[in-house]
């Protein structure tokens, strides 16, 4: 299952980086989105299932995942600046440098969060920190769908094979997050919860007050 996962994974990854989506249409904002969601909320959770469990012996702070998702946050928000996003149409390197990045903090942030232990601290501090990945994709997602003007370019693209004016192509980009990043985390964060609700507290030492 684990090696099925990194293979599709790793796949996902290769469609993502070697096709069309930054190469013909790396002017569309809404191609960029696609890639970005498929890496961050699809390729990297694959990735981290299929990564080795004995990597998870080692003993990490409770609050890493919070921390990842906070590096996720910086990353998400920060790459889509407009100047940045300017940068990345324009410059192959720091294309490079947006995908690794995004790569690199979702992994964390997956690998992280589920940890098999079934440890209630660590349950809920994934669950944290998924949700609030959730809700800054919303926030970030709903910016992007109903900002009354164009935050990237002011021609047309073409997306899909469609032409978008700059408007159309950033609304569908902001969808395609609340679509897909917002929901993907919010149902990841979930089912910590429900898993943290299922895991019975550890009874409490005798003497303990």
């Amino acid at each position: 299952m684990r090696r099925w996962a990194l293979a599709i994974g790793l796949l996902l990854l290769a469609i993502i980086w070697l096709g069309p989506l930054l190469s013909a249409w790396r002017d569309s904002f809404a191609a960029g989105m696609v890639a970005h969601m498929g890496v961050i909320a699809v390729a990297a959770p694959l990735i981290a299932i299929g990564l080795p469990q004995s990597w998870r012996k080692v003993s990490w702070p409770v609050t890493l995942p919070i921390v990842a998702s906070l590096a996720e946050l910086g990353a998400v928000w920060g790459w889509h600046a407009p100047a940045l996003r300017e940068l990345v149409e324009t410059s192959l390197a720091a294309t490079i440098a947006e995908q690794a990045t995004f790569l690199i903090v979702g992994v964390l942030l997956w690998y992280t969060s589920f940890d098999p232990s079934g440890e209630r601290r660590k349950n809920a501090a994934g669950a944290f920190a998924l949700l609030m990945t959730s809700i800054h994709m919303t926030l970030l997602g709903a910016l992007l769908s109903l900002s009354p003007r164009p935050l990237y370019g002011v021609g047309e693209v073409t997306c899909f094979g469609t032409v978008l004016s700059a408007e159309q192509d950033q609304q569908l980009g902001g969808t395609v997050m609340l679509l897909v990043g917002a929901v993907v985390y919010l149902a990841a964060g979930l089912f910590l919860v429900a898993r943290l609700l299922e895991t019975p507290a550890l009874p409490r030492s005798l003497g303990e007050k």
